[in-house]
């Protein structure tokens, strides 16, 4: 009896590891290719290769920016507009007097990115 249930206790549990390898793996978007997605048409015509600078003003506002709620709208505002911006609506209020410093920080790997992207 106890042999019994051993076997169909690994049957099952046969069955579901190979049905969990059958269904397919699912993908989560990429954050940082989607913000370039929709920051590279705001860089066209201004910059020789906009994906690099897109994405060297990703890496450095990844980078530089700690606070989650600062550096989410800094990207936002970068992805929507091309530019550094941050609406002081997408932060809480007792994170709008940090918006001013935040743009201290990324003004110089800004500027790089956007004339020096490779760096």
């Amino acid at each position: 009896m106890l042999l019994q249930l051993g076997t169909a206790a690994l049957a099952v549990i046969c069955c579901l590891s190979s049905s969990a390898d059958a269904r397919p793996t699912v993908r989560l978007p990429d954050p940082r290719g989607e913000f370039v997605r929709q920051c590279t048409p705001h860089m066209l015509g201004r910059w020789a290769h906009p994906e690099a600078v897109c994405s060297c003003l990703h890496d450095h506002a990844a980078a530089v920016v700690e606070d989650a709620d600062l550096r989410e709208a800094l990207l936002r505002g970068i992805s929507e507009t091309g530019v550094p911006t941050i609406e002081t609506n997408w932060v809480p209020a007792t994170k709008q007097a940090e918006i001013g410093p935040t743009f201290t920080k990324i003004a110089k790997p800004a500027l790089q990115c956007m004339f020096d992207p490779a760096q």
